[in-house]
């Protein structure tokens, strides 16, 4: 019965226009006055479920199913207690804040966000899961508002809702004209990247695909008949080699490749060796030119490998955990946006740099200098095996040190 509620909502996937702003930036970005670069804007995970749909103009119904928390509405509680009120509702750009300043800044070809949210009406939750994120398809403004480009669904909360809710999310960003790779009505539909031109001989790819070890049930696997998620029980193996097939047969002369990785645990800074001996074989082995790693609360290490960055653990951007303790010390209130720019000729790195956030009522804000000292002052003690250190620039932006680049 899924697999037919599923395919009755893809036929309608198609309908519907973007807003004429939001193509006309993307076309801009499609020729940037500096061909010579092509820049991408990265943030790990974007949890605009739960207390976050809250504040927004369509709630949902705030009934949840966890153990202590029955309402959404008691995250937006905690929050306003440890910060101030939060205006109901939000307009839909609210959620971003100072970030719509920075990606005008940087104007990026490709902005691109895992998105950690099921996007639907159903209330067919994922019975036994414990935590089940939802945004009303109505709120999906809020993406448009920051005129995100790519979404990964390969992670912990695409099925949340069930396969209806997939379907359905799907469905709603098809209509928003956002394009998303890592799930699908099949196995085949979850493996496609999402592609984006940027001239007549430049695209960018970005293949998304999730690990167990993030918490992805193996049920959410897709399958040749099945709904769900791209997903990989183990690092090792063949897993390489598939990954490098299904590249092969979507890349062209002159594309970047972007893997979107949801994998590891939500807390620490350690780097398993699995994820670095994956990220140097895909690189090498499957011509990926960026691993973008997330599922970290907080942000972790990066490394550079023969020219390519692997950001391994890019951290939450955006979420709704405020006033909840217990891992101070990751200071989870933070978040980087960064910004990869690559030689258009070689596809090699040409600069990394890093804005600092804090999240702060439901709301992304430029942080301040002592925040983005910590910052820097974390990056460089556990970028130090990977070679990697940062500098802080007068505006309290990061940037990687060029002459440090490692692995």
């Amino acid at each position: 019965m899924y697999r037919r509620e599923f395919l009755i909502r893809a036929g309608r996937m198609l309908g519907g226009l973007a807003a004429s702003s939001l193509l006309s930036r993307r076309k801009a970005a499609a020729s940037p006055a500096d061909s010579s670069v092509v820049k991408l804007a990265l943030c790990g995970d974007v949890m605009t479920g739960r207390g976050i749909d809250q504040v927004l103009p369509h709630p949902s119904d705030p009934r949840i199913y966890e153990s202590y928390v029955k309402s959404a509405l008691g995250y937006v509680e905690l929050a306003e207690a440890s910060n101030g009120p939060i205006p109901r509702p939000v307009d839909p750009d609210y959620i971003w804040g100072d970030a719509l300043a920075e990606f005008a800044h940087h104007s990026p070809n490709v902005r691109i966000i895992n998105l950690e949210t099921a996007v639907t009406r159903s209330n067919d939750y994922w019975q036994g899961k414990g935590i089940n994120y939802r945004m009303h398809p109505e709120n999906i403004s809020c993406l448009t508002a920051g005129s995100i480009d790519c979404c990964a669904l390969a992670n912990n909360h695409s099925l949340d809702f069930g396969y209806s809710g997939l379907a359905e999310t799907l469905e709603t960003l098809n209509r928003a004209k956002v394009k998303h790779s890592g799930a699908g009505g099949n196995r085949a539909e979850a493996e496609k990247p999402a592609i984006f031109e940027l001239s007549e001989n430049k695209r960018v790819l970005v293949f998304s695909l999730g690990v167990v070890t993030s918490g992805i049930p193996s049920a959410w696997a897709a399958a040749d008949n099945r709904p769900g998620v791209s997903l990989l029980h183990t690092l090792a193996g063949e897993a390489v080699t598939q990954l490098a097939a299904r590249i092969e047969r979507a890349k062209q002369a002159g594309d970047l490749v972007v893997v979107s990785i949801h994998w590891g645990r939500n807390w620490g800074y350690e780097i398993p060796q699995s994820h670095r001996r994956f990220a140097h074989r895909i690189i090498d082995e499957a011509g990926v030119d960026l691993v973008h790693g997330h599922s970290s609360h907080h942000p972790k290490g990066f490394g550079v490998y023969r020219g390519k960055p692997i950001l391994y653990g890019c951290g939450d951007f955006l979420n709704d955990y405020e006033g909840i303790g217990g891992y101070e010390q990751f200071r989870s209130d933070l978040a980087l946006m960064y910004f990869v720019s690559f030689d258009s000729a070689t596809g090699t790195l040409a600069r990394l740099e890093l804005t600092p956030f804090q999240i702060r009522r439901f709301r992304v804000n430029r942080a301040g200098r002592q925040e983005a000292q910590w910052l820097r002052d974390t990056l460089n003690r556990v970028g130090q095996p990977l070679g990697t250190q940062v500098t802080l620039r007068e505006d309290d932006s990061l940037e990687l040190r060029q002459q440090c680049w490692g692995s």
